[in-house]
């Protein structure tokens, strides 16, 4: 597996200053949703990773949990967690993939113009990958990562796309349950603006993967995988828009 040479810096924080106090506040709810999940589950000695495997039986690497994964039909968005090899992702029990597809997608948002694009019969047929959400084993996230095209079999769009179908990630099903899809939801809006420099580090990434490898097709280059990470620290976040709010 290659990792990006470069990723957006945990300790910047100059987006603070960029975006409006309303989602700020609005950054800071969804943080504080997401640490109630936890405490509510751990009520019961459980955590997301753990109520998401209930019931599954076996774990396997590779395989998508829960099984058939989980779509929301309103809002078009769907994600499966699965865990690969330990020597491949070390410290890492799994990770979440999370996706919009097409019937979800911002009116005039249309696939990038790559060669081997194939047309889709059926605009639900479109799947773009928004972001994955590394686990630790603890059951908490650590980490956010954008990822090759051939790793989930995406549609690929661009980087500035992709940032508009963020919103839309809204999560409101009981399968596999209700906490996990508000927790995924509530993480995805707390690290909003990580997300979408992170897609901006995936384009300029698979771009001079192009350049530096012009006789292949990057999108199905194994050997290029993740494309771009970042550590995270929910409640470090949580404390910065606290901080900032209030000063």
């Amino acid at each position: 597996m290659v990792l990006p040479e470069a990723a957006p810096k945990a300790g910047d924080v100059t987006w603070l200053e960029d975006l409006p106090r309303a989602t700020l506040a609005a950054m800071l709810e969804a943080g504080r949703e997401v640490l109630e999940w936890r405490r509510i589950l751990a009520k019961t000695g459980d955590n997301v990773v753990g109520a998401v495997l209930k019931h599954e039986g076996a774990f396997y690497v590779l395989d998508h949990y829960p099984k058939g994964d989980v779509f929301d039909p309103e809002s078009h968005a769907q994600w499966y967690y699965h865990a690969h090899d330990k020597k491949e992702r070390p410290g890492e029990h799994g990770h979440f993939h999370t996706f919009m597809r097409g019937g979800g997608m911002p009116e005039g948002v249309e696939p990038a113009a790559l060669p081997d694009f194939q047309p889709k019969e059926h605009k639900h047929d479109l799947v773009s990958h928004l972001i994955a959400v590394s686990m630790d084993r603890g059951g908490w996230p650590v980490g956010l990562l954008t990822t090759n095209r051939w790793v989930t079999g995406e549609t690929w769009y661009a980087a500035h796309d992709v940032a508009t179908m963020l919103d839309g990630f809204d999560m409101r099903m009981d399968k596999p349950s209700w906490s996990v899809n508000r927790w995924l939801t509530g993480l995805l809006r707390l690290f909003r603006p990580h997300i979408k420099e992170l897609l901006q580090q995936r384009d300029e990434r698979v771009r001079a993967w192009r350049r530096q490898n012009p006789d292949v097709n990057t999108f199905e280059d194994r050997r290029l995988e993740v494309t771009s990470q970042l550590a995270i620290d929910v409640e470090a976040q949580v404390r910065l828009l606290e901080e900032h709010l209030a000063a």
